[in-house]
């Protein structure tokens, strides 16, 4: 227990500079809640960071915002004139954190008498440094995998260490950096060419030049546990997390379940106990996330590392509990002690509560390989996704096709297989059919083949074929789900990947009522059929969508929305309270589930005036958090203005489904099934559908609006309309010739024939450019038919109903004008030049 320091008057808060892969919008969301909880205490709060598209550097979210980098020299400049009492570290990233050590160890907190508040320096250097940690393990008795530091003081000696390490260790190995973000530097080797490399790139990476060679548990079941610790030793575990994907697999690309679903409550208390043990040692007061592999075949387990700070399985962990673990992590440190923090939720119990689930949390990695065809789509231990979606619901099952059907990305919802999978598909499907004769098995292969053999004579040959086509990957989870779908045994999917069997399981639940629907066929849709409406009331608890059982069934989606409304089949939406029901709350955070289908809502709809703001959904290129940050204001702007603001949004690293950036907060995919479902439970009976607003979500909402639009919601701005007119590369062509500007020779192509006449009319180089998407998806340079043959096809995958614009590439200055009308009057507020 360390004595409570006095409360500072000032503290100096680091934000995570610009956004990087393994450091995102989270950290937006973290330090806006620091600098909020911050003040409420009384404190002047000083922010330094370098990102503009952010809500914590806002003016109104602290005292004293100051957009520099984070460099010592920025950062002692800022010290020097505001001179703060204090120094908050632990929200901003890996970043942040690393900084706060260059001040300690460069004299600067000294020499302008800052104290660290929250976790100790020494706190972090022990949880950071590899060599140091272990140590820490070994005092502890917690165990780990055998491991062996490599650092030195000249290449000599790290080259000597190296040497040492691959002896000791052996391979295959994983490298580990020590002070790093995401992965970077590290991963798993199996050669020693290739661990030669990483050490090297490791020990680059690193800020300290330290490396941890550990020996490979890949395979093994990885376990999360977020915990807090106050001054007084109070310690709980607010979240258990588990990896449906085994070790191996960053945490940040990984399917990611919580509560824990797969472990006794034995093995989950151990590992509670040892992560809380950890955090007792460490001394950390805050929050923290320990990271355990667990083994498949015992209860042995090995910690894996811990981030002594507030992460991005922080927030997470915030959003599947309810519990505001950067919020709390900041009154830690301005003194506050868990038992005295009131639960802003419930309003009755205090933080020193562990929070309680009653429904499970889904979290699927976005990545950006739609942006990035060619690029490596393997995945290991370096963090490739850009963003996350997170789903809730009652089952594993459920929460799962909500997260699918949240991704917003082609090809990505649960039915969605790839055309070029399909020899292999054929192949596994024949080799592994559960009919046990010898006879002969035909299939087609890759190169559209047919191919002849017995089962007998591919034994030996199918399991090298199975585990090369479900290697870790961003496809891994779809191509799991084909094999199912083709009777591709539970048991030898699980040989082959390392997910547990009751994963496994729960997907294979999913695909059979897949099968169900189908041999149903268009009776899905008659509500007069009383088998035909217990099938579809179990898919829709299942949450699968309109469009994907209107897809199994062969009718069209309209058909089954209306067969569900005639069977009274709408979502109930159930509070997110952190107690499981157990005390009485009043939050305003819900998510939807068909398991609460026809039960008394838990809160009535909002109050009029209100309107529904839509959010950006998953982080992405090109949809990032400066729409969190728009989606934020907006709700804002319209409870400034006396109106209720309904938020929907999918991400949990935002500040926008942080439950109090609304007057009520739906944690839903963003299609536009789940959107006007939304609508309706908040819009009673005779009135007029409740409005959307639809301009601050990105691209995302935007496409929305037509569907929004043929159902009556009311968009609130720019009407459907003047979006189309926009956004259609067509008729905003037409709407420019008509107002007559200027636009570079160019026209619509409907096909490749089209497209290749069009481009030798106008003359190479020319840009395509479809319509509808974002960020510049599918939009690229052509300098050859044959650039443009290749670029058409990534183009049709965005939108195959619609033609792309293929424009003649002109050279020169580019210029955004940004400009705000209220239907009569225009205000340009800027104009920005581009240098390239």
């Amino acid at each position: 227990m360390s004595a409570p320091g006095p409360k500072p008057a000032s503290v100096l808060i680091l934000g995570s500079g610009p956004v990087v892969i393994g450091q995102a919008a989270e950290f937006d969301y973290a330090g806006t809640q620091a600098c909020r909880a911050i003040r409420a205490e009384g404190v002047r709060t000083i922010l330094v960071n370098s990102n503009p598209a952010t809500i914590m550097t806002d003016p109104q979210v602290a005292d004293a915002v100051y957009l520099e980098p984070l460099t010592v020299d920025a950062v002692e400049a800022v010290i020097a004139r505001e001179r703060p009492e204090g120094l908050l570290a632990g929200l901003g990233g890996q970043t942040a954190l690393n900084l706060a050590m260059l001040l300690a160890d460069q004299g600067v907190l000294e020499r302008h008498g800052v104290r660290m508040l929250g976790t100790p320096l020494e706190a972090i250097r022990m949880a950071e440094d590899r060599e140091l940690f272990r140590d820490l393990l070994d005092r502890i008795g917690q165990p780990y995998a055998p491991s062996h530091v490599v650092a030195g003081a000249s290449p000599s000696e790290v080259a000597a260490s190296t040497d040492a390490a691959l002896a000791a260790i052996g391979l295959p190995a994983i490298v580990r950096p020590a002070f790093t973000l995401g992965g970077t530097g590290g991963g798993i080797v199996t050669t020693e060419a290739a661990y030669r490399e990483r050490v090297r790139a490791g020990v680059r990476a690193s800020p300290i030049g330290q490396v941890m060679v550990e020996q490979c548990l890949v395979g093994w079941q990885e376990v999360e546990y977020e915990v807090m610790r106050d001054a007084d030793d109070t310690c709980i575990a607010v979240c258990s997390m588990e990896n449906v994907d085994p070790l191996g697999v960053h945490t940040g690309d990984s399917i990611v379940v919580a509560p824990v679903q797969t472990l006794t409550d034995q093995v989950h208390q151990r590992l509670r106990s040892a992560a809380l043990a950890i955090i007792r040692a460490l001394g950390v007061e805050g929050g923290c996330n320990v990271q355990f592999a667990l083994s498949p075949d015992s209860t042995e387990y090995a910690v894996i590392e811990v981030n002594p700070r507030v992460s991005r399985s922080s927030a997470l962990a915030s959003k599947a509990t309810g519990y505001p673990i950067a919020r709390v992590a900041a009154q830690i440190a301005c003194g506050r002690r868990l038992a005295e923090i009131p639960n802003v939720v419930t309003g009755t119990t205090v933080a020193a509560f562990e929070p309680a689930l009653d429904y499970v949390v889904v979290k699927l990695p976005r990545f950006p390989f739609d942006k990035f065809p060619s690029a490596d789509r393997s995945l290991g231990s370096q963090m490739k996704a850009t963003g996350e979606v997170m789903a809730i619901d009652r089952t594993f099952g459920a929460a799962l096709n909500k997260a699918l059907r949240g991704l917003e990305q082609a090809g990505a919802g649960p039915l969605a297989e790839d055309p070029t999978w399909q020899g292999t598909l054929a192949y596994l499907a024949a080799v592994y059919a559960a009919d046990p004769d010898d006879g002969p098995i035909r299939w087609t292969d890759e190169r559209g083949e047919a191919c002849e053999s017995t089962r007998f004579a591919q034994r030996s040959a199918a399991p090298v074929v199975l585990r090369r086509f479900l290697e870790p990957s961003d496809s891994r989870l779809w191509r799991i789900l084909a094999l199912l779908r083709r009777g591709v045994p539970e048991l030898v999917v699980q040989e082959a990947t390392g997910i547990a069997s009751w994963f496994l399981a729960e997907m294979g639940r999913n695909v059979g009522l897949e099968a169900e629907v189908t041999a149903f066929g268009a009776r899905l849709a008659d509500p007069t059929d009383a088998g035909a409406a217990e099938l579809l009331a179990t898919a829709k608890r299942a949450q699968f969508g309109d469009r994907d059982l209107a897809s199994l069934a062969g009718v069209g989606e309209a058909d089954i929305r209306a067969a569900r409304h005639a069977l009274g089949l709408r979502p109930g939406y159930a509070m997110v309270d952190t107690c499981a029901a157990e005390f009485a709350a009043e939050t305003p955070y819900f998510y939807g589930t068909f398991a609460a289908a026809g039960s008394p809502p838990e809160a009535p709809p909002v109050g009029r005036p209100a309107a529904l703001v839509i959010g950006s959904g998953p982080v992405r290129i090109g949809q990032g958090i400066e729409f969190d940050y728009c989606a934020v204001h907006a709700a804002e702007t319209l409870r400034r203005c006396g109106w209720q603001a309904v938020m929907i949004n999918s991400n949990p690293e935002t500040v926008s489904t942080d439950f109090d950036a609304s007057s009520r907060l739906y944690f839903e995919p963003l299609d536009a099934e789940s959107v006007r479902s939304v609508i309706e439970a908040e819009t009673l009976a005779g009135d007029e559908p409740l409005p959307a607003v639809v301009a601050f979500g990105g691209q995302t909402p935007l496409n929305l609006a037509a569907a929004l639009a043929a159902t009556g919601v009311p968009l609130l701005g720019s009407d459907l309309e003047s979006i189309d007119q926009a956004e259609e590369r067509t008729r905003f062509a037409a709407l420019l010739d008509r107002l007559g500007i200027p636009q570079p020779e160019g026209g619509m192509a409907h096909s490749i024939e089209e497209a290749v006449t069009l481009a030798e009319r106008i003359g190479y180089p020319v840009i395509v450019r479809p319509s509808f998407v974002i960020g510049g998806l599918a939009i690229d340079f052509c300098y050859s038919p044959d650039d443009l043959v290749r670029q058409l096809a990534a183009a049709t995958v965005v939108d195959p109903d619609r033609p792309v614009r293929i424009d003649r590439y002109l050279e020169g200055v580019e210029v955004d004008v940004d400009a705000v009308s209220d239907g009569e009057r225009v205000l340009i507020p800027g104009l920005l030049e581009h240098i390239e």
